[in-house]
């Protein structure tokens, strides 16, 4: 029994885009495996396999290529589509075995197990289903607070002895725990800022969690790092929450995968990117007053002329509608667009959002009518049905070379096109 003692149990997803890439490649369980950021720049995940080859976190893939090919890595490019679909599959698992989930990424969340006779054994149940029912390995950190259940969570990977599920809930082990962290994996504290800490001695999670001078702490990480310690000491700082906050400000922007020179090309990026920061802002209702649209050249090469420049766009009346966005951001576009500039990216974010029955109308401007509406919610549902843009304004190009991005070990969408769903002989 936990003797009515809050308990909070953090589940997050080994190794999530590898593991979401083996679920469909069986043959790759124990082999080496790390995935590549967008047009294949850098390692963002890496499976413990790659871990102990000693490729590192944000190791360029320009670098490591031969060494994967002569240890014998499988490289895979991000496949974002299929990995927000295992994401989503993993959370409605869990929504099945516990009374409150709090999604805090695409592979972690929050339980609350509080009440439950044996958490220990609770959790280990939920380890067994999630990964039976999804196919993606899990860790488990139990404690009284988000903050413990991140340093449960760290041991439970690392140590392969808990069979991947720590419990924080006595105080005697939190302190053993946390002298053995280093402060640097720390939720919220990072290379950087561990580097300012171990300059006033603080080189453990504990010594973190004991340091006095609350003054120091929140000076170098701010008012959240005060809180994640005091989330250590076990005061609830962070409270679970199922609905997630909406986005003050949206953005959506790309790296071309090769140099555009030509105003078509760059004006059906800028429009691609309008219609999906549109998407996003109807998803979690809210309407828009302002828009920003920025290009800019490739800067590591000091051989061509170098450009960036932005400009917004405002609304009279807050809108959500895809085709006025895209209007508003071609015409952003035309106010900084430059011939004879080598660009190398472009991007549009949509500021001072409002939710989209709180907004005032403007008499000077057309507010959206139910038909237009009707139009945007149409489209949504087909893109959902169907997949990202299969319904799109013509102003986002037909060929889709405005969205290319180099992807060279792009693995198929298995759940999310019906061309790439596997095929069983």
């Amino acid at each position: 029994m936990n003797g009515g003692q809050r308990v909070l149990a953090l589940v997050d997803c080994d190794s999530f885009y590898c593991n979401c890439e083996r679920v469909f490649r069986p043959e790759l369980r124990n082999v080496p495996v790390i995935v590549l950021s967008n047009n294949d720049g850098c390692a963002i995940s890496r499976t413990r396999e790659a871990k102990a080859l000693g490729i590192e976190m944000g190791a360029p893939f320009f670098k490591i290529r031969e060494f994967c090919k002569k240890n014998g890595v499988a490289v895979f490019s991000s496949n974002f589509s299929l990995y927000t679909n295992l994401s989503s599959r993993v959370m409605s698992t869990l929504r099945k075995l516990a009374p409150t989930v709090d999604v805090y990424s695409v592979d972690e969340a929050f339980l609350d197990l509080t009440g439950i006779p044996d958490p220990m054994s609770y959790a280990r149940m939920i380890k067994e289903v999630v990964e039976r029912e999804t196919k993606i390995p899990i860790s488990i950190g139990i404690a009284p607070t988000k903050g413990l259940c991140k340093a449960a969570c760290f041991l439970a990977k690392r140590d392969l002895s808990h069979r991947g599920v720590v419990s924080l809930l006595e105080k005697e082990r939190q302190d053993f725990v946390l002298s053995k962290m280093p402060v640097e994996k720390l939720w919220g504290v990072g290379r950087g800022r561990a580097l300012s800490l171990k300059m006033i001695g603080v080189k453990t999670a504990k010594d973190f969690r004991d340091y006095r001078n609350i003054h120091l702490i929140q000076k170098i990480l701010t008012k959240v790092g005060r809180q994640i310690q005091d989330e250590l000491r076990g005061i609830i700082c962070f409270p679970l929450t199922t609905e997630s906050e909406k986005k003050k400000e949206i953005m959506s922007s790309r790296t071309f995968g090769a140099s555009v020179y030509d105003y078509k090309t760059l004006a059906e990026s800028v429009a691609s990117h309008a219609f999906e920061v549109a998407q996003e802002l109807r998803q979690q209702k809210s309407v828009c007053k302002e828009v920003l649209v920025y290009v800019r050249s490739n800067p590591h090469k000091e051989d061509i002329e170098q450009y960036g420049a932005s400009a917004i766009g405002k609304f009279l009346t807050p809108t959500a509608n895809s085709f006025k966005l895209i209007e508003k951001a071609l015409e952003c576009l035309d106010d900084i667009y430059r011939p004879g500039i080598e660009y190398k990216k472009a991007g549009v974010r949509i500021m001072k959002l409002q939710d989209d029955s709180e907004y005032t109308l403007n008499m000077f401007e057309a507010h959206d009518t139910l038909r237009e509406d009707a139009l945007m919610k149409a489209m949504d549902l087909i893109n959902h049905r169907e997949g990202p843009r299969t319904v799109k304004s013509l102003a986002c190009g037909t060929n889709g070379f405005a969205w290319y991005m180099n992807r060279n070990h792009c693995s198929p969408r298995y759940t999310t096109s019906w061309h790439q769903i596997p095929k069983c002989k």
